[in-house]
C-alpha cells in the first residue's frame, strides 16, 4: 500500500501521455473549421470506414476508454487508501493511523533540499476519493456531451492531467512538491476554459482565470519559502512538527502569504472574479473545477497546515472576515443571475467561503465534511445543469421553463442538489452546513476570534442560509415549472456544443447524475453525527424563509423573475457589486495606460534614437559619397587643390 499514492497520480499522468499521442494514431483527424455537429442531431446512419468522420469517432473512443479506464483504476486506489483513515477523520477520533506512503529521492539545493515524498494521511485520503470520484463522473459524462467534439481527445487528456495534478497536491508530502501539482492544475484550467476558443470570449475568460490566479500563487510560493526557512526543510511533518519554535511574526507573514494563494484557488475575495468567466468552458469542466479539483485545493491546504494557521490569530481574523464577506456577497450575486451556470459559480464561491469560515472558526473537520458533500452535491448540480442546457440549447433560465416532464431524471437529480445546497435534512448539506454554523457559534463564545470578526462571520454565516435557499428556489422553479419558454435556435456559432434537443439526455450522461445523486443525499450520514439542535432549527427556519419569500414572488406572476424582490439591489447583485469595474478602473486601465506609454516610449525614443542614428549615417555617408564617385578629372582638381593649399601654408608659415 505504500505505493498507492504514487500509482493512483501516475495512472491518470500516463493516461494524459496516452490520450495526447495516441488517441489519434494511425488515423489523422483533418483540420476542421466551424462548429461541431450539434448533440443528438446527427443522422442514423453510421458513417463509411473510411471518412474523417469515422476516424474521428474512433478516435474519440480511444480517447475515451484511455481517459476512463485509468481514472477507475484511480478511484479504486484513493477508496481503498480512505477505507479506514477517512472515517476516523470523518468521525473525529483523535488516534489516526500513521501516514502511508514513501520518498522517492531527494533534489540536493544550495540551502534546503527537496523531498520526492508521497504519502496519504486521514486527511488526503478523503480528498482523494472525492478527486477521483468526481473526475470519473465528469470523464463518463463528457462522453455524451462532447460526442462530436472535434477536439475530445485532447479535452479528456487535459482533464486526465487535471487529475494527476491535484491527486499530487492532496497526495504530497513536500510543500514544494506540492506546488508542482498546485501550477499544473492552473495550466489545465486555462487549457480546458478555454477549450472552445475560438469564441474571443472564451479565450478571454481562460486568460483571466490564469492571470488572477497566478497573482495569488506568487504569494504563495513566497508563503511556502518562508515556512520552509523557518523550519529547515519543505517537508509538512517536519514544518508542522516546528511550528512551535517559530516566531508569531515568521508564522503570520508565512500564513498571509499563504492565504493569497488560497484566495486565488479558492475564488474568496478578492480574487474570485475568475470563478463566474471561468463558465466559458464546457460544463463537465464546471463541475469539475467548482467542485472537486482546483477550487477545493485551498481549502485543503489551510485543513493541511491547520497548526500553521492556528499559530497566527491575525491571519484567522482576517480568513473569517474574507469568509464572512464572501459567503453573503456570493450569494447575493448568485440571486441575481440569468444564467444557470453563473448562479451555480456564484453559488460555489459563496459555499467555499463557508468552508473558509469553518476554518476560521478552528473546525477544520467541519470545513472539509462540507468539502466533501459540496463536492458531491456541486458536481451534481453542475452536471444536471449540462443535461438542461445540452436540452434546451441555452445557459439563460429566461429561456427555461416547464421541464420538469421533459426531462425527469434531471428534475429529480437536481431537486436532490438544490436541496443539499439549501441545506434541507436529510440531504447531506444539512450536516455539513450545521456543524459550520455550529462552529461558528462556538467560536464566540470560546474567543478563539476576536469578537468583532467572530460576530461578522456568524451574522452572515446565518444571512447567507436564507439568501441561499432564496436564490436555490428560483433556480429549481424558472428551470422546472410555469410554461415552457424553450424555442429552437440557429446553427451553434464555433466553440458552442448546445442545441436544442427533444428527448432525455444520453446514458453516459444520466449515469453519472443518478450515481452522484446518492452521495449528495446521504453522504451526510457517513461518521459520526453531531447534530447542534439549536443551530439546525434556525438554519432550517432561515432556509424555509428564503424559500417562502422566493415562491411567494413567483407564484404572484410565474413568468416574472422572483429576483425582483432584491428591488433596487437587484442591479448591483446582478453585477456582483461591481468588483470587475473596480478592478478594472484601479488597476487594468492604469496598467493598460502604463503598457501604451512603455510602447509609445520605446517606438519613439528608444527606437527613434536607433533610427536616428541610422538617418544620420545614411546622410553622412550621402555627403562622402559625392566625392567618390568616379570621376577622373575631380579627383585631379582635387589633388591639385590640396598640393596648393600645402604650398601657402608652407609659405605662409614657414
Amino acid at each position: 500500500m505504500t505505493t498507492f499514492p504514487l500509482l493512483a497520480v501516475l495512472l491518470p499522468f500516463l493516461a494524459a501521455f496516452a490520450g495526447l499521442l495516441l488517441s489519434r494514431w494511425p488515423h489523422q483527424r483533418p483540420a476542421t473549421v466551424g462548429p461541431p455537429p450539434p448533440h443528438g442531431n446527427g443522422s442514423d446512419t453510421a458513417p463509411e470506414t473510411g471518412t474523417p468522420e469515422a476516424a474521428g469517432e474512433r478516435a474519440n473512443a480511444r480517447a475515451a476508454w484511455l481517459a476512463i479506464l485509468p481514472t477507475t483504476a484511480s478511484a479504486v486506489l484513493a477508496a481503498w487508501l480512505a477505507w479506514d483513515p477517512g472515517f476516523a477523520f470523518l468521525a473525529g477520533t483523535t488516534t489516526s493511523p500513521q501516514p502511508t506512503g514513501q520518498t522517492y529521492g531527494t533534489v540536493t539545493t544550495g540551502a534546503i533540499p527537496i523531498s520526492l515524498t508521497l504519502q496519504a494521511d486521514p486527511l488526503s485520503s478523503l480528498i482523494g476519493v472525492l478527486v477521483t470520484l468526481v473526475a470519473l463522473a465528469v470523464q463518463v459524462y463528457s462522453v455524451g456531451y462532447l460526442k462530436d467534439d472535434p477536439r475530445y481527445p485532447s479535452y479528456s487528456a487535459f482533464i486526465s492531467l487535471f487529475t494527476s495534478a491535484m491527486l499530487l497536491v492532496v497526495y504530497a508530502g513536500d510543500l514544494l512538491v506540492l506546488y508542482v501539482g498546485w501550477e499544473i492544475m492552473g495550466l489545465c484550467s486555462y487549457l480546458l476554459i478555454g477549450h472552445w476558443w475560438e469564441d474571443r470570449g472564451n479565450s478571454r475568460a481562460a486568460v483571466k482565470a490564469f492571470l488572477v490566479t497566478r497573482l495569488g500563487d506568487v504569494g504563495f510560493l513566497f508563503g511556502i519559502f518562508v515556512l520552509g526557512q523557518a523550519a529547515g526543510s519543505f517537508r509538512i511533518a517536519e514544518v508542522l512538527a516546528r511550528v512551535p519554535e517559530m516566531s508569531t511574526a515568521t508564522v503570520v507573514t508565512a500564513t498571509m502569504l499563504l492565504l493569497a494563494g488560497v484566495a486565488g484557488k479558492s475564488a474568496q475575495v478578492p480574487l474570485h472574479t475568475w470563478l463566474p468567466d471561468a463558465m466559458a468552458g464546457p460544463t463537465p469542466i464546471s463541475a469539475l473545477i467548482h467542485a472537486a479539483t482546483m477550487v477545493a485545493a485551498g481549502i485543503f491546504i489551510v485543513a493541511r497546515l491547520f497548526d500553521v494557521f492556528r499559530a497566527a490569530p491575525p491571519t484567522m481574523d482576517v480568513l473569517a472576515v474574507v469568509a464572512a464577506l464572501g459567503m453573503l456577497g456570493a450569494a447575493l450575486a448568485a440571486l441575481a443571475q440569468d444564467d444557470l451556470k453563473r448562479v451555480l459559480a456564484y453559488s460555489t464561491v459563496s459555499q467555499l467561503a463557508y468552508m473558509a469560515g469553518g476554518l476560521a472558526a478552528g473546525s477544520e473537520t467541519s470545513a472539509i465534511f462540507h468539502l466533501l458533500t459540496h463536492g458531491a452535491f456541486k458536481a451534481l448540480l453542475f452536471l444536471c445543469a449540462g443535461a438542461v442546457i445540452h436540452h434546451v440549447g441555452s445557459n439563460l433560465m429566461t429561456q427555461m421553463g416547464g421541464l420538469r416532464r421533459e426531462l425527469p431524471v434531471t428534475f429529480v437529480t437536481m431537486t436532490i442538489g438544490f436541496a443539499a445546497l439549501m441545506g434541507i435534512p436529510p440531504a447531506s448539506g444539512f450536516f455539513s452546513k450545521d456543524a459550520i454554523l455550529a462552529a461558528m457559534d462556538d467560536a464566540l463564545a470560546t474567543g478563539t476570534l476576536t469578537d468583532a470578526a467572530a460576530l461578522l462571520l456568524y451574522g452572515c454565516g446565518l444571512a447567507t442560509v436564507a439568501v441561499t435557499g432564496a436564490y436555490a428556489t428560483r433556480a429549481w422553479l424558472r428551470t422546472f415549472f410555469g410554461e415552457a419558454r424553450a424555442v429552437a435556435l440557429p446553427e451553434p456559432e464555433p466553440g458552442t456544443a448546445h442545441v436544442v434537443d427533444v428527448t432525455e439526455a444520453p446514458r453516459t450522461m444520466l449515469v453519472p447524475v443518478i450515481l452522484l445523486a446518492v452521495p449528495a443525499l446521504l453522504l451526510g450520514f457517513a461518521g459520526e453525527l453531531h447534530v447542534d439542535l439549536g443551530v439546525a432549527a434556525i438554519s432550517i427556519v432561515l432556509a424555509v424563509l428564503g424559500v417562502g419569500a422566493v415562491y411567494s414572488f413567483w407564484r404572484i406572476d410565474p413568468m416574472a423573475d422572483p429576483a425582483r424582490l432584491l428591488g433596487p439591489l437587484r442591479a448591483p447583485c446582478e453585477q456582483a457589486f461591481y468588483a470587475d469595474r473596480l478592478y478594472a478602473t484601479l488597476f487594468v486601465r492604469p496598467v493598460l495606460a502604463l503598457a501604451r506609454l512603455v510602447v509609445r516610449t520605446d517606438d519613439v525614443v528608444v527606437d527613434g534614437a536607433v533610427r536616428g542614428s541610422g538617418r544620420s549615417a545614411r546622410g553622412l555617408s550621402g555627403i562622402l559619397r559625392l566625392a567618390q564617385n568616379g570621376n577622373v578629372q575631380l579627383y585631379v582638381t582635387g589633388v591639385l587643390a590640396g598640393v596648393l593649399l600645402i604650398a601657402v601654408g608652407a609659405v605662409m608659415f614657414a
